[in-house]
């Protein structure tokens, strides 16, 4: 069997960021062999996944990154079993770099495809690997979207400070210079974290699925089945316009200025930039 020195089993450390153990029984395992012993921990890595693969991942990272040009970004949110790895170094590490693969992914949506994008010849789906046995958990990309901009806008997104949630917005206008203008970059963030507290359903209600309308008129009606039909009517119908007020975005009172629904706090930002703008589309994940 191959003496291992010290100086390999830190150079295996420092490739797959494992335990100082791990390698070192990694590369007795390959007899010094050190691109076997990569390999062997990255068994050792599909080994946890496999063995935790039924297990809950509740904790995790929201993550977010533009396009130097500004034209594009990503979001998406790396998760793991407990608070205690989503704080570890390993993992943060991980999160950063799915940021990366995030907007690099030529897919707009779709976490199969994020997993299987590569960075420098590696792909994500590799990183989780690694990161599952450096970790002893269960690591799993849970969302993932890219927007990336078709005409004159921005797109702007909140990450909240404990990192487990956040929103991204797509917001359109009629200009470049309009986009480009302080009053609506504010505004565009501002909304980003309006979606990130206010949890809306859609943009307005013809974005809404019809069935989760006919949900909704069903159990408002049966909540007051005993009254007489035109009744019952009128109750659905005004329970139903505080059911879009309370989940369609432009509708919802602004959680920064309840005085104002969303609608209005855009349309004010786009006419103090001489323009018009409006919200074209919108993701909000969280983690748990």
């Amino acid at each position: 069997m191959a003496e291992i020195s010290a100086a390999e089993v830190m150079k295996l450390r420092k490739m797959t960021s494992q335990g100082l153990m791990d390698c070192k029984r990694a590369l007795a395992e390959a007899d010094g062999d050190i691109d076997k012993a990569v390999e062997i921990l990255r068994k050792k890595g599909l080994s946890t996944l496999a063995k935790r693969a039924g297990r809950e991942t509740t904790e995790g990272i929201v993550v977010c990154k533009r396009s130097d040009d500004g034209k594009a970004m990503a979001m998406a949110t790396l998760c793991c079993e407990t608070d205690f790895v989503a704080k570890s170094d390993d993992f943060i590490r991980a999160a950063d770099t799915l940021a990366d693969y995030a907007l690099a992914c030529e897919a707009d949506e779709g976490v199969e495809q994020l997993l299987d994008t590569a960075v420098s010849g590696k792909k994500f789906a590799e990183v989780v690997t690694e990161t599952a046995s450096t970790t002893g958990e269960k690591i799993a990309v849970g969302d993932y979207a890219k927007f990336v901009l078709s005409g004159p806008g921005l797109i702007e997104s909140y990450v909240h400070f404990n990192k487990k949630v956040g929103a991204m917005v797509e917001i359109a206008t009629d200009s470049e210079e309009v986009a480009s203008a302080e009053p609506v970059r504010v505004m565009a963030v501002d909304i980003a974290m309006h979606i990130t507290a206010a949890r809306p359903l859609a943009i307005d209600k013809a974005e809404i699925d019809p069935a989760v309308i006919e949900r909704e008129k069903a159990i408002f009606a049966e909540q007051v089945k005993n009254k007489p039909p035109q009744i019952v009517e009128r109750i659905v119908e005004g329970k139903m316009k505080k059911f879009y007020k309370e989940n369609c975005l432009l509708e919802q009172a602004f959680v920064k200025d309840d005085s104002k629904t969303v609608a209005e706090v855009i349309a004010a930002a786009a006419a103090q930039a001489g323009g018009q703008a409006k919200v074209t589309r919108f993701v909000r994940f969280d983690v748990g």
